[in-house]
């Protein structure tokens, strides 16, 4: 029974990584295409990260897991900011993007 909970988990968590990156590639601006990485990145990877867990042997691989999960999502949001705001700093058309009607 475990082993199936695991897997609708990482079912799950392929299944947005999937969408995500079809997302990624189906949008043509920089802060679009971060929107659909950060899906990805946050219930995506949590998802997986639950899978994982789940099969794990013993605590040890259950507390490595949960601290993979702990730093990605201290650290992702940080590096889309970045990202964001480096877009918004060297893209020339980038008021005429945002205030289009």
């Amino acid at each position: 029974m475990r082993m199936w909970i695991a897997g609708l988990f990482l079912c799950g968590g392929m299944l947005f990584f999937i969408f995500s990156l079809i997302g990624f590639y189906r949008l043509n601006y920089v802060m679009n295409r971060i929107h659909a990485a950060a899906l990805a990145d946050t219930l995506g990877l949590g998802l997986v990260m639950v899978g994982l867990m789940i099969l794990g042997k013993d605590v040890f691989h259950i507390a490595k897991h949960l601290l993979v999960l702990f730093f990605f999502w201290a650290s992702a949001p940080i590096a889309t900011h970045l990202i964001g705001k480096v877009e918004m700093l060297t893209n020339a058309d980038y008021y005429e993007r945002v205030h289009e009607k």
